[in-house]
């Protein structure tokens, strides 16, 4: 395929988008865009696309932190690990939305993850991207993403989502909307549950991911993964450039999980 015909695909993309949800999108350089949708009123969500031509589903990457995946000229800079690692899941036929934080929030603590205005942020750009792709669409949260990507799937039902994937889980119930305290029971879609053995986090304890399996008591599909491969961790255990953040393994991390996305299998 000619780079003239990638570049006409692209510039497609962009004019469907304008004219489904009057959408301000900005070209970055080579590899994807930025688009903004509005969610609520006077306020609006940044997400950066790559579109893969070849592409089964779309997933959605929800990173930890405040949220800032931190745009510099049209791309996002973040060491999230979901962040960073937005090109291996591309390489899998898969679209990409790497999500950013809300107009209207300096950051995204624990409390606003389950508020009815996040979820309904969610929701907007799952309908969305649902509308312009036509694809399945899939969460896949890291840290305190995974307080979003559960709240989401238990507020939207089984319609709205194909499914979702949840690494480094926040599992200390003291945190407001830890995964294990939220209404599990809820969720009616498949579930992979990703961690490393080393996380050193105190919030995000792997001895605890199996609570999340266990509330899972009507998911149809259910899989807890946990890793031990990576190299050379840094910084703060709770950073991306730890255990937490599958530092040296990225790829083979988001290699399971594209690998389970395209086969649940508990």
């Amino acid at each position: 395929m000619t780079s003239q015909t990638l570049y006409g695909r692209k510039r497609m993309r962009l004019s469907i988008l304008a004219s489904l949800l009057c959408i301000a999108s900005t070209a970055s350089a080579g590899e994807g865009h930025v688009v903004t949708i509005h969610t609520r009123p006077n306020v609006s969500v940044s997400y950066y696309f790559l579109q893969s031509p070849d592409a089964t589903a779309t997933v959605v990457l929800l990173p930890g932190g405040e949220g800032d995946i931190a745009l510099d000229n049209g791309a996002p800079t973040s060491k999230n690990f979901l962040v960073r690692s937005r090109d291996y899941f591309a390489a899998h036929a898969l679209n990409v939305a790497v999500l950013d934080r809300p107009s209207d929030r300096t950051e995204m603590g624990y409390v606003y993850r389950v508020s009815n205005e996040h979820i309904e942020d969610m929701r907007k750009i799952v309908v969305h991207l649902k509308k312009v792709t036509r694809l399945p669409v899939w969460l896949v949260g890291t840290s305190r993403g995974t307080i979003s990507a559960a709240a989401a799937a238990i507020a939207f039902g089984s319609d709205e989502l194909a499914g979702i994937v949840l690494t480094s889980s926040v599992t200390d119930r003291k945190k407001t909307g830890a995964v294990p305290s939220q209404s599990l029971r809820k969720i009616r879609i498949p579930v992979l549950v990703l961690h490393h053995t080393y996380d050193a986090c105190k919030i995000c304890s792997p001895g605890d991911a199996s609570d999340i399996i266990h509330g899972l008591t009507n998911a149809p599909v259910k899989k807890l993964i946990l890793v031990q491969g990576g190299g050379n961790p840094t910084d703060d255990p709770c950073g991306p450039l730890h255990w937490h953040g599958y530092v040296g393994m990225e790829k083979e991390a988001v290699n399971i999980i594209a690998g389970w996305i395209a086969h649940p299998v508990p």
